[in-house]
């Protein structure tokens, strides 16, 4: 799919929580722009642009195509990396049984370790501020992690109904007693069609 295409799913996946009778306030996306940088791999010195790939082109179609839907907000953090490389676990595992040695590691099985800054804090203070000033009475978070239960629950104890949508990710179950439900608005995947044998 391409970055258009996900940004139209996504905002149909919220728009259905919205529903007929209620008003949405406005969809909040948390999310970092694309690493954009260049590299080193060390393991073959090559240089590695991350502006050139795949994935950087489809993040910032994303973005793009977010910003331009009606109530929306985007809320960007930053990218943070130390030049820090790893690395892949299944391959960690084959060095230190021996099946094979760091002459045999190739480009791919090393990646730069990248992490997110500043989202959580942002969720948790947009969730924060529209339950204190009482600019919504329900909240639909999509999200597949526990982080934001401390804003989760503030939110309930203003009075603030609380659904969450895991995007049929699995949930926690002590993460239950920090909602007011679980509603899951991911569109099924579309079976092919059976080819019909002639009459």
């Amino acid at each position: 799919m391409t970055g258009e295409q996900v940004a139209d799913m996504l905002y149909t996946m919220a728009m259905s929580h919205v529903g007929e009778n209620n008003t949405l306030y406005r969809i909040f996306y948390y999310d970092c722009e694309p690493l954009g940088k260049k590299v080193h791999n060390p393991l073959t010195k090559r240089a590695v642009d991350f502006s050139k790939t795949p994935e950087y082109k489809f993040r910032k179609e994303l973005l793009d195509a977010l910003r331009k839907k009606r109530k929306v907000a985007l809320r960007t953090g930053t990218l943070k990396d130390n030049n820090n490389w790893h690395l892949r676990p299944a391959k960690v595992k084959e060095l230190l049984s021996g099946k094979i040695s760091v002459e045999d590691l190739a480009e791919d099985d090393v990646y730069l370790e990248i992490r997110q800054k500043g989202i959580d804090m942002k969720i948790g203070v947009d969730i924060s501020s529209l339950a204190l000033k009482r600019f919504v009475d329900t909240i639909v978070l999509f999200a597949g992690d526990s982080d934001f239960v401390p804003a989760a629950k503030l939110a309930r104890r203003e009075g603030v109904d609380f659904i969450l949508d895991p995007m049929k990710a699995n949930v926690e179950p002590q993460l239950f007693e920090h909602i007011d439900g679980i509603r899951c608005s991911t569109p099924p995947k579309k079976r092919k069609n059976k080819k019909q044998s002639p009459v």
